[in-house]
């Protein structure tokens, strides 16, 4: 993937440079950061995640699965007492609940884990030492016609270092 990386000290000039990026659609935007700020995630304005659906399908097979593993213990190990029913929804609610918070629980883990792409086997274009150290990086990914265009924007904006990545 080719684009253009800026290297910035500073959070407001971060910010600046990525609304300004968005506002002339010159490609799609990366931003790397030491810490979490709310301030690049207002400025990115990304989409909501994925991770929710997987909750949603995890919760609703466990509680599924829950109720499925006891009534299927109550038919198959029967204790019949007093000529009540053996499979009563009632008292499987409790296990029911319980393996829907597990699944769920676990395919968010998985879901968090599938959408950050961990284990990340091979290194993310655009991304310097630096990044983990207490500087911003803005790539961009664009192709050579909009890089002169991106360079110049990212130095306005107040990059100590913009470069071509290839």
């Amino acid at each position: 993937m080719q684009g253009v990386l800026g290297v910035f000290h500073h959070l407001d000039t971060t910010v600046s440079a990525i609304e300004e990026l968005k506002k002339k659609k010159l490609g799609d935007v990366t931003v790397y950061s030491p810490t979490i700020r709310h301030e690049l995630e207002h400025a990115i304005d990304g989409p909501n995640s994925v991770v929710r659906r997987f909750t949603l399908i995890g919760g609703l097979l466990g509680v599924s699965f829950g109720y499925w593993v006891a009534i299927w213990s109550s038919n198959y190990w029967p204790l019949v007492t007093g000529g009540k029913a053996i499979a009563s929804w009632i008292p499987y609610t409790i296990i029911g609940f319980e393996v829907m918070v597990l699944v769920g629980a676990l395919s968010t883990v998985a879901g968090m884990f599938i959408n950050s792409r961990i284990p990340r086997l091979t290194t993310t274009v655009g991304y310097d030492d630096r990044f983990s150290a207490g500087h911003f990086g803005v790539f961009v990914a664009c192709d050579a016609n909009k890089a002169s265009q991106a360079e110049d924007l990212l130095r306005h904006a107040g990059a100590e270092e913009v470069r071509r990545e290839a």
